[in-house]
């Protein structure tokens, strides 16, 4: 834990500093001092505290605003204990942090919103915030620092699951939609009306994306992976679920290198840490970003960077793009990008600045690991350790190239429509995002000839991108700007063109792109060009059929097969009379099975379910709150005279079927835990009569009982709990003696 020192600038009392902290008003106290010197940081960067307690508490993710002020999410009642029981608790806010004298540290902070329960993500969209607070997607609309007329946007947003596993993100890409990690729907306000559609599921925490608008993400134990497409271009049919070109693993390689021994939830199993206790692969990874702030050298563009906090550091990759296929591998063999022995050090997002800057979202929290999920080896760990006292802390952190400064921040209020469009020009992606949206946001009419002069040029790849959303988001689109664009040397703009001329041109036109871009051979292009053909094919356009097969046999990739099922949208049955004896065995078998699931109306679940079902450990956690922590503690260490404890128990690392004959049918008498006795008055009651427990929740309690007391989530399910119920005591309840016996014969 890092020491800070908070200097007195004018001779007030202590109630007084107390007073100015909580009332949100300007603090009369410099900034924080925080020593980095237990950080190791990659040779040409500087790393430097940006904001730190007391003017922030447990971040988790961040914004910023036009003047380039860092907006919040403190999600305080995390893990506050062991336990975990101060999650229910509203005291989670979102805040502003304000650099008033210019030094380029926070000394300032004040509270938008409060009173809020495990909020997780926010961004800065149309004007106003959208910010999320499970169960609830929320936009509210921002007057001199204040909420004020606020929208309900998605009910469901996060209406099951684990804090760790609820959806996160919201991220603006370059098509004017917003996405999300751990969801599969994506949010888009036109005309004052927010629209939802489902889109593909993806990752766990964090979001990021490229300057094609390919989007990033990972899970606990996979640092990066992501989509080979563009969203939602193989997900377009409701009757495929696409598996070639989403979700996709990037680097097999999941090694990481901490400076020291590493407290992590399983490191009891072999394998898991080395001989030094050093944890061998990532178990945590999340808050990934590829960099596109252009302070950092070139080669680091479009890098992928990812959090690791159980490990205290943050990874670098490198992307590699191979036509539509994208692999990356760890930057070094040996070390990270930046790695501390400071174990209070959790990284848990990425952010681009308007600077130019990574900006390092630190919790700062000593327990990361939800008690859902938590082992007692864990448990046993931080406590011996003192990591569940590191609370009530929280940094932003800011990595920066040395070789170069810092961008200058653009007067966004100053700037009219050819002003805006410049931007888009910006090395910067965080300045030529935020253009791109306000030229769509101030429906700046004045900007089309500007948008329109751009994409004629096309000297700037990422720059045309930019410019061909700012007109769609107009409603500016025609068919001239679609055809020639859509036939561009500029391969990222022709690609994305491609996706919205559909049903702008006729047939002669529509023969001219295909030829045109077929000609150049690009297996980028052809990917695209295959998904705009497919959207054409009809019953007798025998000659779009063909053009498609050509695309296919020049590219033997199930990949391409996927694209063109999504494409074709209720014409699959027409492709396979036009070029029945032209497709590949196991190609057919994929059209089939989708005139198949037509037929029997089986969707792709994307297009079936509304939210996440709730995981089974999880929904075992809040059973065990509600039924068996007020005799077992919520630590699992029993209390005295009313029940024995459970962590670490035999009766919890014994047969599953035992445990699950005590929880349905209950125990009486003395009860011998780890070769020591316990004798109470009261008998534990069964759950086999409580019509509101069902097989299945007591299987999740099981699951959640042998995970957080045992050693590993085992042996139940519910068919097994279905046949026990019917193996019931002869006087009440079960004896030990007598579950032991039972237990042997089932």
């Amino acid at each position: 834990m890092q020491k800070q020192s908070i200097k007195l600038i004018s001779k007030t009392c202590f109630g007084l500093l107390i007073f100015i902290l909580f009332s949100a008003c300007q603090p009369d106290y410099e900034e924080p001092s925080v020593s980095l010197e237990d950080y190791v940081v990659e040779p040409g960067f500087e790393l430097e505290v940006i904001a730190s307690e007391p003017f922030l508490e447990a971040p988790v993710a961040i914004d910023f605003d036009n003047q380039g002020r860092i907006w919040t999410v403190e999600m305080r009642g995390y893990m506050q204990t062991l336990t975990g029981e101060s999650e229910t608790m509203p005291n989670g806010v979102i805040s502003i942090l304000e650099d008033k004298d210019g030094d380029g540290k926070v000394d300032h902070s004040k509270v938008f919103l409060d009173s809020l329960v495990l909020p997780r993500a926010i961004a800065h969209v149309y004007g106003g915030l959208l910010y999320a607070e499970p169960p609830n997607l929320w936009f509210v609309e921002i007057e001199d620092d204040k909420p004020s007329k606020k929208v309900l946007v998605d009910s469901l947003y996060a209406d099951e699951g684990n804090v760790e596993h609820q959806p996160n993100g919201l991220m603006m890409n370059i098509d004017n939609w917003i996405y999300n990690a751990r969801s599969h729907f994506r949010y888009k306000r036109e005309n004052g009306v927010w629209l939802k559609e489902p889109t593909a599921f993806r990752g766990q925490w964090g979001i990021t994306k490229d300057n094609f608008g390919r989007l990033y993400y990972n899970n606990n134990s996979t640092q990066i992976m992501g989509d080979y497409v563009l969203p939602n271009v193989l997900t377009r049919n409701q009757y495929y679920e696409p598996k070639d070109g989403l979700g996709k693993v990037l680097t097999r390689n999941q090694r990481v290198y901490p400076l020291h021994a590493t407290l992590v939830n399983r490191g009891y199993e072999p394998g898991v840490l080395d001989q030094d206790s050093v944890l061998r692969n990532v178990t945590s990874s999340c808050g990934p970003l590829v960099y596109r702030g252009g302070q950092f050298p070139l080669e680091y563009t479009e890098n992928a960077f990812v959090c690791a906090p159980e490990a205290n550091l943050i990874k670098r990759n490198l992307l590699m793009f191979d036509g539509p296929i994208t692999t990356a591998k760890q930057a070094y063999d040996d070390r990270e990008f930046i790695a501390s022995t400071d174990e209070g050090f959790r990284p848990v997002n990425l952010s681009s600045g308007p600077d130019g800057g990574m900006y390092v979202v630190d919790m700062h929290r000593g327990i990361i690991q939800h008690g859902a999920y938590m082992t007692s080896y864990l448990r046993e760990r931080l406590a011996a350790a003192g990591m569940d006292k590191m609370v009530g802390m929280g940094r932003i952190l800011r990595v920066k190239s040395k070789e170069a400064g810092l961008s200058a921040l653009p007067d966004f209020d100053k700037q009219d429509a050819e002003g805006l469009v410049a931007l888009l020009n910006h090395k910067n992606g965080w300045v030529r995002d935020r253009a791109q949206q306000l030229i769509i946001q101030n429906e700046l009419k004045d900007a089309i000839p500007y948008l329109q002069a751009l994409l004629r040029n096309a000297e700037n790849p990422v720059a045309s991108v930019h410019a061909l959303y700012a007109l769609d988001g107009l409603k500016a689109i025609d068919s001239h700007t679609l055809l020639v664009s859509s036939k561009s040397e500029n391969v990222s703009l022709a690609s994305h063109a491609l996706q919205m001329i559909h049903g702008r041109a006729d047939q002669s036109q529509q023969i001219d792109i295909i030829e045109t871009l077929m000609a150049r051979n690009s297996a980028s292009l052809d990917l695209y060009l295959l998904i705009f053909i497919g959207k054409s094919i009809h019953p007798g356009s025998q000659g779009l059929a063909d053009y498609a097969d050509k695309i296919l046999s020049r590219n033997p990739n199930g990949l391409y097969e996927e694209a063109l099922i999504s494409s074709l949208l209720g014409t699959e049955s027409d492709f396979l009379e036009m070029n029945g004896s032209n497709i590949r065995p196991d190609f057919r078998a994929k059209l089939e099975g989708v005139v198949a699931n037509q037929d029997s109306d089986k969707k792709f679940w994307i297009y079936a379910q509304e939210s996440l079902p709730l995981d089974d450990r999880t929904h075992g956690l809040q059973l065990y709150r509600e039924t068996c922590a007020a005799c077992h503690g919520g630590n699992g260490r029993g209390i005295e005279g009313l029940a024995p404890p459970l962590d670490n128990s035999d009766w919890i690392k014994g047969p599953a079927n035992r445990l699950a004959l005590v929880l349905l049918h209950g125990l009486k008498g003395p009860v011998d835990v780890n070769g020591e006795r316990y004798e109470f008055n009261a008998q534990m009651p069964g759950l086999a009569s409580n019509p509101n427990f069902t097989d299945q929740d007591i299987t999740d309690l099981i699951t959640y009982l042998s995970n957080a007391f045992g050693t590993s989530s085992r042996g139940a399910n519910a068919d097994m709990i279905k046949k026990l119920r019917e193996v019931k005591p002869n006087d009440g309840a079960f004896t030990q003696e007598e579950v032991n016996d039972v237990s042997n014969e089932n």
